[in-house]
């Protein structure tokens, strides 16, 4: 069966389906299908393959009555997951290489600048 990465590498599609249910917790199918539709466009069978796929990678959980989906696996884990790929593909493994290349992009406000400190002090 799906390991812990399996869980946390999702496809961008398997991701907006995801989204639903960490916006909106547990919810059946329908409800995910109908939100996707709104949002994508997407049909229902389309949502429903989804939902299957993120199934077999242990990331959703299916129950009874009412196809209700739950998330087996948490946001921030995903975004752990795609974070540390993306640091070991792009940046070398470097952390701050990622970090000067955010810093160089955009302004940030102050606020911003004082959370990313308090980030930085927390990890040393």
């Amino acid at each position: 069966m799906g390991g812990e990465n399996d869980r946390t590498k999702l496809f961008d599609s398997e991701l907006k389906v995801m989204n639903v249910l960490w916006k909106e917790g547990v919810v059946p199918a329908k409800r995910v299908a109908e939100v996707l539709n709104k949002e994508l466009g997407w049909n229902k069978n389309t949502t429903y393959t989804l939902i299957k796929r993120c199934m077999k990678k242990e990331a959703i959980e299916r129950s009874e009555p009412n196809f209700m989906c739950r998330a087996l696996v948490s946001q921030e884990e995903v975004q752990e997951a795609e974070t540390n790929e993306l640091i070991d593909k792009v940046y070398d493994g470097s952390a701050d290489k990622l970090f000067a290349a955010l810093l160089g992009r955009k302004k940030l406000t102050a606020g911003q600048i004082e959370r990313l400190r308090q980030i930085v002090e927390e990890e040393s």
